[in-house]
């Protein structure tokens, strides 16, 4: 039994596409809450932020469309950044209307049987 050992050992060097990739994420996130922040008055800057995210979500989701970009070493996609900008949307529009989240829950509640131990 014979073995070779090779002479150099060959390392790839990690890629920096997913700190490039949290990056962008960042950056895209914190620009409309900036912005939200300045330039609206206070009791409309969750339902703004909401309506931003939203249409963020749908301009990445049609880049995600358009592109095919290849997964990276992460395995983040542009996909899953019109998730999360989607998922960030509806958190915001939530807290926007607290009495209509409320209400909604207390309408499950009621419709739900009471069941007794």
């Amino acid at each position: 039994m014979s073995s070779t050992i090779p002479d150099r050992i060959l390392r790839k060097t990690p890629s920096l596409e997913p700190f490039g990739m949290l990056l962008l994420f960042g950056a895209l996130t914190a620009l409309p809450i900036v912005l939200t922040l300045r330039l609206v008055e206070p009791a409309l800057v969750l339902p703004v932020l909401s309506l931003l995210l939203f249409v963020q979500a749908a301009i990445t989701a049609i880049a995600a469309r358009v592109i095919h970009v290849r997964t990276s070493v992460a395995n983040l996609t542009l996909w899953d950044f019109a998730g999360a900008f989607t998922f960030m949307g509806c958190a915001a529009a939530i807290l926007g209307e607290p009495d209509q989240a409320a209400l909604f829950f207390e309408e499950e509640a009621a419709m739900r049987p009471v069941s007794r131990p």
